[in-house]
């Protein structure tokens, strides 16, 4: 889910193993973009955060690039992480055809943009039992 490629929603409800989550809770939406036009994107955040909150979603964090320490991704200007009550909730915003012309201000106000959704987790020890040694 990186760029804008044949981009609508930018969501195709699959993890990185190619499947769904399956899982239900709260979800974190990663959104991570450079601004490329300013209008298309005010026309976006004008919106959306009443249209968010809508479909159960939080805003918890909006970061703008201070630098880079390490990582295999490029540098983004912008951070915005979204809190979902749920995967479900978080598809709701996608799909809802009372949004089908905000989504496209999106999509034309940012470049680079990389979106990921995270399962929220209470602390990492599920993520290490699953780790091969």
């Amino acid at each position: 889910m990186t760029g804008h490629e044949g981009e609508g929603t930018g969501y195709d409800g699959t993890g990185p193993d190619g499947t769904g989550s399956g899982r239900t809770g709260p979800v974190y939406a990663l959104n991570l973009f450079d601004l490329a036009d300013r209008e298309e994107y005010l026309a976006y955040a004008r919106r959306s955060p009443a249209a968010v909150a809508r479909h159960g979603g939080r805003v918890v964090a909006l970061g703008r690039l201070r630098g880079v320490v390490r990582g295999d991704i490029a540098p983004r200007q912008v951070l915005i992480l979204v809190e979902w009550e749920s995967e479900a909730a978080f598809r709701g915003y996608l799909d809802d055809p009372a949004l089908a012309d905000l989504h496209p201000h999106r999509v034309g106000g940012t470049a680079a943009y990389v979106w990921h959704l995270f399962d929220r987790l209470e602390d990492l020890r599920p993520l290490l039992k699953s780790v091969a040694p």
